[in-house]
């Protein structure tokens, strides 16, 4: 008897038939996640429920089989294929062991992610799914023998079975129109799950918006500053937090206290507050620019210019001081200054893990010698809670909570163990908030006020969730609710006005992401037409204009 294996390698195939065993392949073995939680919505349930899996497994087959075959032929198959699978297993991990939903945003977050960021997300799960399910498979399709028709032959064949895979798709769906359609309109997000279709059609779609070059829109070219010559120079500290949640944020009522040295403080927490996004990639931009969440447009959030720009052009000092993967275009043609790249070893750096927070504080106090007499403001960028290695965000003496996770691999570890590393990070993001308010009170060259925000929260298990980057419309506020607070020197509150029992009181209400630019314009007291008095969450807690 003929070993098969031997028997396929010998026999040449056609294009269609090798791309069709890759689509019943991604259907079964890259797609746990997508039939695990389409299970649980019921709707396989009773003899219409299988009906309606096997109409789905059709679908999904016929869907993959079409789009493989608009990109591969006798010349790209071997290139196109192997790639598809090796892309696939790694997405395949991250949605079955994170539930991670991947689309357009998840792209444009892979697309940015830093080198530092994809070593801690590399595990060895992570490679023995793309060794195994991956480039196995890769191997064997490279391995095949490749039928080579006349040109024009296969170009008529693959015509007709690209209409014979469309007749499918939709006689398919008509045959269990009622369960596909109530699925498809009551639990959208579980497309962003079918594997390898989401990252194709996610990549195709930021293509298709993301290089599209267009002219960076000028913010405020009315800006001006109404302060008088003369005034006392007066500092904003605006520090984004990475990845924190307010659930977890002890001055937010919190069981634990995670932030013990900022409660001695005691500056003004707002205990409401909502993300423009669920990832960095989309929640920095809009939260600098005047539009927010609630006129979002991706396109002109990242060509405009930032409130940065506008506080520049109306004669303030600006700075961006990096302990993350960049500012996003926020600052761009602004002063920056990155930490990543450590080539020396500081008391809060080592060459090979990078820098803790704390390290921002050290080079804010050796810039603000530099700034001149200006009004300034310095935005210091955290590296904070950055997952899922949390427990590489704290040194030791904030690591209170025990035992934590020490893997960079979730599934190693408790829900208990995750929470406890996760909250050590908002420890060491406490000391280092603390300690930046604490120079800023010595100063006596400048009134100085800080800002505090995250930029998006995060899944640490709940529902099976963990990380971040759900589709908005379906994230859970763990990912959307954010910690916020102020804080403001003696004389910068004298010298804007702040009441602050009044701002105390604004604080109990709602907040967003979308109030960030027009309060940071209101405090620094730049006219623009910019400016929206009603998103101003100072306005009416200050007596000057």
């Amino acid at each position: 008897m003929k070993n098969p294996l031997q028997f396929i390698l010998k026999r040449e195939l056609s294009v269609e038939s090798i791309v069709l065993a890759v689509s019943l392949y991604a259907s079964l073995v890259f797609n746990a996640a997508f039939w695990k939680q389409t299970a649980a919505t019921g709707i396989f349930t009773g003899a219409s429920g299988v009906w309606t899996a096997i109409v789905l497994f059709v679908v999904i087959t016929a869907l993959h089989y079409f789009i493989l075959l608009l990109l591969s032929n006798r010349w790209s198959l071997k290139v196109v294929v192997p790639l598809v699978l090796m892309i696939s297993a790694a997405a395949a991990y991250f949605t079955s062991h994170y539930t991670v939903y991947i689309d357009g945003d998840m792209i444009r977050n892979v697309l940015n992610t830093d080198q530092k960021e994809s070593r801690e997300v590399i595990t060895a799960g992570m490679v023995g799914n793309i060794i195994f399910l991956g480039l196995l498979p890769s191997i064997f399709i490279v391995l095949l023998k490749v039928k080579k028709p006349p040109v024009l032959r296969s170009f008529l064949k693959r015509l007709a079975v690209l209409a014979v895979t469309a007749a499918v798709i939709l006689g398919a769906i008509f045959s269990s129109y009622q369960s596909v359609s109530s699925m498809m309109r009551n639990h959208k997000p579980l497309r962003y799950l079918v594997t390898p279709a989401n990252f194709l059609a996610g990549t195709a779609g930021v293509f298709l918006k993301d290089t599209r070059k267009a002219p960076r829109q000028t913010l405020g070219k009315d800006a001006v500053s109404t302060r008088s010559r003369g005034e006392k120079p007066r500092l904003i500290v605006l520090v984004i937090g990475e990845t924190v949640r307010t659930q977890n944020w002890g001055l937010n009522g919190y069981a634990r206290q995670t932030t013990p040295e900022l409660a001695k403080i005691n500056p003004i927490s707002f205990a409401d507050v909502s993300s423009c996004g669920t990832a960095t990639e989309t929640s920095l931009p809009c939260m600098f620019t005047p539009w927010g969440r609630g006129d979002l447009d991706l396109k002109r959030i990242k060509n405009s210019e930032s409130f940065l720009h506008v506080l520049n052009r109306a004669g303030v000092q600006t700075m961006w001081i990096d302990n993350q993967s960049g500012c996003k275009g926020v600052c761009a043609d602004l002063p920056f200054e990155s930490i990543q790249q450590v080539t020396a070893a500081t008391d809060h750096c080592t060459v090979d893990a990078g820098c803790y927070d704390m390290e921002l504080l050290s080079r804010l106090k050796a810039y603000l010698p530099t700034a001149g007499t200006k009004d300034a403001i310095v935005v210091l960028h955290q590296l904070g809670n950055h997952g899922p290695s949390y427990y590489k965000r704290s040194p030791p003496a904030a690591k209170v909570f025990l035992p934590e996770c020490v893997s960079d691999e979730l599934s190693d570890c408790s829900t208990q163990e995750i929470i406890n590393g996760y909250d050590n990070a908002i420890v060491a993001s406490d000391a280092f908030l603390a300690s930046t308010i604490k120079y800023l009170e010595t100063l006596t060259d400048r009134d100085a006020g800080m800002i505090y925000i995250s930029d998006h929260g995060e899944s640490l298990g709940e529902s099976g969730l963990f990380l971040h980057g759900m589709p908005y419309a379906i994230a859970p506020k763990t990912q959307t609710s954010v910690p916020m607070f102020m804080w403001f020197s003696q004389g910068f509150a004298k010298d804007r006005g702040i009441n602050e029992t009044c701002l105390r009181e604004r604080a109990k209400k709602p907040a967003s992401h979308d109030n960030l630019f027009h309060s940071v314009i209101g405090l620094m007291q730049v006219r623009t037409a910019e400016y929206v008095a009603d998103r101003d969450v100072l306005k009416g807690c200050e007596s000057t204009p």
